[in-house]
């Protein structure tokens, strides 16, 4: 570590042999092109949007997303679609004594390609891709994602108490979610931090048609 810091006071990059030398063989890529549109990118946007976050190094970008331990299959779905997009293996940390697992990967200009800023998004306005909302299949997993990260679906058949919620702070993805479920025929509710329905057949519809907890 003395040696390294001593290298960075004279702005001497101590990795550059070894770095070029990976590029040389492939294992590290020259460039960061932009993703393909597909509906597995439009997922991927919705999980990242509702409880993921994308950090920025100095040399480097870090893409967490966060899922519990009570729904394993989240977290193997979320791995390998994030392996399959990157062309990279997250890394899975599980802490300790903690109910979540993460999902961690570093790479060059996350944000950039996905369209997502890095930090706290909380008071951003934050926009669906037009390529997203001209298309009903990415449209629907997109909320598929976004249901997946900050979905919760409570059905009481006995008095007849069927509610399907997105909940989130951001006020500008509530909107974005509720002009979505109403673009896919849906007649949500708004409130200051959810977007909901009520109403049992369109509950019914909507787990269904995103298909919500089957990965």
């Amino acid at each position: 570590m003395k040696i390294w810091l001593t290298m960075q006071g004279k702005k001497i990059d101590t990795f550059r042999r070894w770095r070029n030398g990976m590029k040389e063989v492939g294992r590290i890529p020259r460039n960061y092109p932009g993703f393909r549109q597909s509906a597995d990118l439009a997922e991927y946007i919705g999980v990242l949007l509702g409880d993921g976050n994308i950090s920025k190094f100095p040399r480097t970008e870090r893409i967490l997303i966060s899922g519990n331990l009570r729904h394993p299959g989240f977290i193997e779905h979320y791995a390998k679609l994030t392996e399959t997009l990157f062309r990279k293996t997250p890394t899975i940390m599980k802490p300790r004594g903690g109910r979540h697992v993460r999902i961690s990967l570093y790479q060059k200009e996350i944000s950039r390609r996905l369209g997502i800023p890095t930090g706290s998004r909380r008071h951003l306005d934050l926009r669906i891709p037009d390529w997203i909302w001209r298309n009903s299949r990415y449209l629907i997993r997109l909320v598929k994602g976004l249901l997946e990260a900050e979905g919760s679906l409570s059905i009481h058949r006995p008095s007849y108490t069927y509610n399907f919620q997105f909940a989130n702070r951001n006020q500008s993805l509530l909107a974005s979610m509720a002009r979505a479920l109403m673009v896919l025929g849906f007649h949500p509710e708004r409130r200051y931090n959810a977007v909901r329905l009520r109403k049992r057949a369109e509950v019914e519809k909507l787990r269904l048609l995103v298909q919500f907890r089957e990965y």
